[in-house]
């Protein structure tokens, strides 16, 4: 199958101009933007900062500001707007890159804080890491029907579920999510009642039900997706993956049994390069992606960039009964 899949992409790629898909580019000096998301009541993407925490603003031209900051927020991961528009909820922690870490909140701070999208201000802030004793990289979030977010952290293998008054508590430890390093992600919520989980270490998906956190199953796909990242459910039947660490491509799978598997039925092309995609957010059916440029996090003798770019990603389909 997979001989097949690769000789398709050389094909599909010999089909297409080699230039990059429709980038909205700005500045953000040593920002490096992790999370993203799309508001369509302001029209403006907001984006974190695995640096510095900033929570920044972006306009369709290119546009930067600053939304929110404060120096404790050591670094901004994964961030959702609220489902009334009025409220962006962030991921909060000093996981690995931020200039500000400290030895007091290094790998071991984890909040969920929201801010008024009209004055910037925080309206909370929930700690999350006196929940369970470990390292901590508090990375992705999801809300479901009843106004619940559940938090993914990545480093204690643990899902969190913060109620709309602010009640915190561990959702979800399974066994499953156990791995070495960065492990569950992404995350997104069904309205069947079940939420949706990668894991970047080991490419796997997780099924998870809402109202039985022990109710764990691996959505059975015929490859894993190792970096894995973050998630969009497009429709009940339809997902959108962000993979980094060296693939940098998104990808969109599908299923015709509510999750129990899946199959690939999308990806973007080598020709797109994307810079070590994180995140992405959609815009009725665009879907648009932050380049985060970790890569160049890792990199000791990097020059610090300050020029970012959101990306447009253009799937392109493939056939059903390819890998027959």
């Amino acid at each position: 199958m997979m001989k097949k899949y690769l000789i398709l992409l050389i094909v599909i790629s010999s089909c297409v101009p080699i230039k990059p898909s429709e980038r909205i580019a700005f500045i953000a000096h040593d920002s490096y933007p992790e999370g993203i998301a799309y508001n369509k009541t302001t029209d403006l993407f907001y984006v974190s900062s695995m640096r510095n925490g900033t929570i920044g603003k972006v306009t369709r031209q290119g546009n930067y500001s600053i939304l929110h900051y404060d120096s404790t927020l050591k670094s901004s991961y994964g961030l959702k707007v609220h489902p009334d528009g009025k409220r962006l909820f962030a991921c909060i922690g000093d996981a690995n890159y931020s200039r500000l870490t400290s030895a007091d909140t290094r790998k071991k701070m984890a909040r969920l804080i929201s801010i008024d999208l009209t004055t910037g201000k925080r309206l909370s802030d929930v700690d999350l890491s006196s929940l369970v004793n470990s390292k901590h990289f508090p990375n992705d979030m999801a809300f479901d029907d009843k106004g619940n977010i559940y938090v993914t952290d990545s480093y204690a293998h643990t899902i969190y579920k913060v109620t709309p008054d602010g009640n915190a508590s561990v959702f979800s430890q399974h066994p499953k999510f156990k791995t070495e390093g960065i492990g569950i992600n992404g995350i997104v919520f069904h309205p069947d009642g079940f939420l949706l989980v990668d894991n970047s270490n080991t490419g796997r998906i997780y099924k998870v039900s809402t109202a039985n956190p022990q109710d764990v199953a691996i959505v059975e796909i015929e490859q894993y997706f190792l970096g894995s990242d973050g998630l969009i459910l497009n429709d009940n039947n339809t997902l959108t993956m962000v993979v980094n660490g060296g693939n940098d491509k998104i990808y969109q799978l599908s299923t015709e049994d509510n999750w129990k598997s899946a199959k690939l039925t999308g990806t973007t092309l080598i020709a797109e390069r994307f810079s070590y995609p994180a995140t992405a957010t959609s815009h009725g059916k665009e879907i648009w992606v932050m380049n985060a440029r970790t890569n160049e996090l890792m990199d000791s003798t990097a020059i610090p960039s300050k020029r970012f770019a959101i990306q447009r990603a253009v799937l392109k389909p493939i056939p059903k009964n390819f890998s027959k």
